[in-house]
């Protein structure tokens, strides 16, 4: 009698419907979202021409506005989402998303477009920490480590979406300009306008997700009560984890913003074309590096213990560090394609359980801030990818973007090995 009452329990705490519903809405929103940094690289030919800016700017475009500036603003985001309601602080970000993508996309002149897209990118960046700080809440401690995976999924499947959809979007947007009355618009403004659309069902299905109360910490003390107590808690943890994730983020970011334009560039194909397949392969490299992080991580865990998971991202690492080499002596735009899906499966099987890590560092009452802190700081790596990229190509490199890319991602790399080595021999 008491098994057979026992088992409805085990199983309403197996699988709670409602919070993985909750997930995957927000992972389909954050998709969406992300969706619009492919669109964008897709879009920088013509952005580049309209303004009459150059690689560097545009390097800039996609690193300091679309991250940096981004990331520091979503701090104080965070922060009201320890503090109030995580739904509305959520709401008011999708909304204000759209609102930002669709002024964004009429800005008249490149200073003004710039920081439309700083303003949308905060509203990117300010959601995922929200959600990370949600997700034990949804869905408990069991199914913790694969609602975050999930949720990764579904953010890396919009923004492969981006890339594999935003020359037909643009192809959508100039057949649609002067039936809509859009005629006096740029076609990628129209493509633009289009993608913001989206965040008005998206706010209307909102509406209707869980708020869950926050799960009370198991532990509490004085040095941990608040963020700056964290920090220097765990000092010497945080510098190597940040090392290392800031790394591959540095050499990420130096590829996958720019190099739709510089396979296109050099090898003289559709940039329409590589960016389907630039889809496909980001997609195809966030899902399979999910379940590959997943099993190794379980396989190996109770003979490595700690260990496993910086262990991971520094096998993975010295993986892509020679596929993002030959990217600058790549024959043939096929090759070069190549090259850039094994880096990014690589690359994603390395990021595949950080936010894992830092939920495991961060005190229940402090995961949005530390979600958010250290999403700027890796903001601050990410940042400097494209910016390299650009900035070594239009003035090291005559324009050879696809060696810049080459050069800006291969040596921070390094970081990342150093980092994870000490992190291994540390823990």
């Amino acid at each position: 009698m008491n098994e057979a009452l026992a088992m409805p329990a085990r199983s309403r705490v197996a699988w709670p419907w409602a919070g993985l519903a909750a997930v995957a809405f927000l992972g389909v929103t954050a998709g969406v979202q992300m969706s619009d940094r492919g669109l964008q690289s897709i879009l920088s030919p013509a952005i580049r021409d309209t303004f009459g800016v150059g690689d560097a700017v545009i390097g800039a475009l996609h690193g300091i506005a679309g991250i940096l500036i981004a990331s520091a603003l979503a701090v104080p985001l965070a922060r009201l989402a320890d503090r109030y309601s995580r739904k509305m602080i959520l709401l008011g970000l999708i909304g204000t998303w759209a609102a930002l993508t669709l002024l964004g996309a009429l800005a008249p002149n490149f200073p003004l477009f710039f920081a439309g897209r700083a303003a949308a990118g905060i509203t990117e960046f300010a959601m995922i920490p929200i959600v990370y700080s949600l997700i034990p809440d949804l869905v408990g401690e069991r199914w913790r480590v694969g609602a975050n995976l999930g949720f990764a999924a579904l953010m890396a499947t919009g923004a492969s979406a981006g890339f594999y959809l935003g020359g037909d979007l643009l192809h959508l947007a100039t057949g649609l300009g002067d039936a809509a009355g859009l005629g006096h618009l740029a076609p990628w403004r129209r493509a633009m306008l289009l993608l913001a659309l989206a965040g008005v069902p998206l706010l209307l299905l909102g509406a209707f997700t869980q708020d869950p109360p926050r799960q009370v910490p198991v532990a509490r003390d004085l040095h941990m009560s608040s963020l700056a107590g964290f920090v220097r808690e765990r000092l010497g943890q945080l510098l190597l984890f940040i090392g290392a994730a800031g790394g591959v983020a540095v050499a990420v970011q130096a590829v996958t913003p720019m190099i739709a334009m510089a396979i296109a560039r050099r090898f003289a194909v559709d940039i329409n074309g590589v960016g389907h397949t630039l889809g496909v392969l980001i997609l195809v490299g966030n899902m399979a590096s999910l379940p590959i992080a997943w099993i190794i991580d379980r396989s190996l865990r109770e003979r490595l213990g700690p260990r496993v998971r910086p262990a991971i991202m520094g096998v993975a690492t010295a993986i892509a560090l020679p596929c993002a080499g030959l990217l600058a002596f790549a024959p043939s735009a096929s090759a070069a394609l190549a090259l850039t899906g094994a880096f990014l499966l690589a690359t994603c099987v390395a990021n595949a359980l950080l936010p894992t890590m830092l939920q495991d560092l961060a005190p229940a009452d402090l995961r949005a801030r530390a979600f958010a802190g250290y999403s700027f700081l890796i903001a601050a790596f990410c940042a400097l990818g494209p910016v390299l990229s650009g900035g070594l190509s239009q003035y090291l490199l005559a324009d050879d973007l696809l060696a810049a890319i080459a050069l800006a991602a291969v040596p921070v790399m390094g970081l990342t090995l150093v980092c994870t080595f000490l992190w291994c021999r540390r823990r």
